[in-house]
């Protein structure tokens, strides 16, 4: 959804609502007229070992990690703690496995699995922001076709936002490898349903090397029934990185040239209004240039570069934005400063800094006259963020204490 165009952004939170009625009346219809074999659902459970429960002939469900309660101290920032990080103090991690499915289906971009025997499996078709299983986004699609086959053993990789967005396809799609390998259950897929569309994915492909198997890329109407498919859970749907993803990415995805590399860096996030940009970003980073900082735009790299950036850096300045999914690279004691616009906090970046060795966190959110009230829905995604160069240095001054 935060797909709209960037002059259109504002409107995300009416068009969330609308996607998710959208989803429920085209699928209120077309779950009573859909034809014997087509691979809409018609029914769901709310965990996958409910699904086995319900299918044992044709599902298994292998353990892989015990579930765990993340337990994270309040970070320091401004304005001084901050209500939004006291609410995702404690988050719970749930087990990990892998679920084996016979004649199963898989559907659309954001990935709803479907048993043989017609059931939506809500834990691994995990989706943002609905209350039920009903406004799943593969109920937007009111003519749903015959499933195509895959004879073969299908691994899913893919899922919600993985196509559109670095962090997720890092954080959501690859360390479901990781939970397939500590299944140890000897499930050896065929092939992989894992997005290909862009520069990163396929460089990120062949750095694990994924492409020696074939692979089918998720997309809109898309519907394909494999005679066995492996759906890993998904390790990352609270947005707090539990150590395990961080550390299965720091083991694969290892940098290679560290010499020469910048040790302060500012990322940016380009000058495009409604995208989250850091306004009057040049007057900013005048300030921070002084300091030692380089100006770093990750787009304009290869992902190995930007790797080898992150893991050389001792210090790193960004607006909140995907790039700092990067972070899972940096060395130990790395130190971070995030900058928020008050109507978007998120605490995925946090979460990342806090399972690397002695690092430091800092917050700082942009001054505003009407900040968003205690326990209010962070709605402003793509709010651009207005900081002072005064914010940035106080704040910098404040992480960096004892080490200039």
């Amino acid at each position: 959804m935060t797909r709209l165009p960037s002059a259109l952004q504002p409107l995300w939170p009416v068009a969330k609502k609308m996607h998710r009625a959208g989803a429920r009346g085209v699928g209120a219809v077309s779950r009573r007229s859909t034809v014997v074999g087509r691979g809409l659902p018609r029914d769901a459970t709310a965990t996958s070992r409910e699904t086995a429960v319900l299918e044992p002939e044709s599902t298994r469900y292998h353990p892989a990690g015990e579930a765990m309660t993340l337990r994270r101290v309040l970070p320091r920032g401004r304005p001084r703690d901050h209500w939004y990080f006291g609410t995702v103090l404690e988050q719970e991690v749930p087990e990990r496995f892998v679920l084996d499915l016979d004649d199963a289906t898989v559907l659309g971009p954001h990935v709803g699995v479907v048993t043989q025997g017609g059931r939506l499996d809500s834990e691994t078709s995990h989706y943002f922001g609905i209350a039920d299983w009903r406004e799943h986004p593969v109920f937007l699609n009111p003519r749903p076709v015959t499933p195509e086959p895959f004879d073969g053993t299908l691994l899913a990789l893919a899922s919600r936002a993985t196509g559109a967005n670095y962090y997720h396809f890092l954080m959501d799609a690859l360390p479901r490898l990781g939970i397939l390998q500590a299944a140890q259950a000897g499930l050896r897929p065929e092939g992989y349903l894992v997005d290909k569309s862009t520069r990163y994915h396929r460089e990120l492909i062949a750095l694990l090397g994924l492409d020696r198997l074939p692979m089918v890329s998720p997309r809109r109407g898309l519907a394909l029934r494999a005679r066995r498919l492996l759906v890993p859970s998904l390790p990352n749907v609270s947005m707090v990185a539990s150590p395990e993803t961080t550390t299965w990415l720091r083991d694969n995805l290892p940098p290679k040239q560290l010499e020469g590399r910048p040790e302060r860096l500012y990322v940016t996030r380009g000058n495009t209004k409604h995208t989250r940009r850091l306004e009057h970003e040049d007057a900013v980073f005048d300030r921070l240039s002084r300091r030692g900082f380089v100006r770093f735009d990750p787009g304009a790299v290869s992902v190995q570069e930007q790797i080898d950036h992150f893991a050389a850096a001792r210090v790193v300045v960004a607006p909140h934005g995907a790039a700092l999914t990067n972070l899972n690279f940096c060395r130990p004691g790395v130190r971070v400063l995030e900058l928020f616009a008050p109507g978007y906090l998120n605490p995925g970046y946090w979460s990342i800094t806090a399972n690397i060795e002695e690092s430091s966190y800092r917050y700082l959110v942009a001054n505003t006259a009407r900040p968003p009230r205690p326990g209010s829905r962070m709605l402003g995604v793509m709010h651009d963020i207005h900081v002072t160069p005064q914010d940035v240095d106080d704040a910098l001054d404040d992480l960096l204490e004892g080490c200039e």
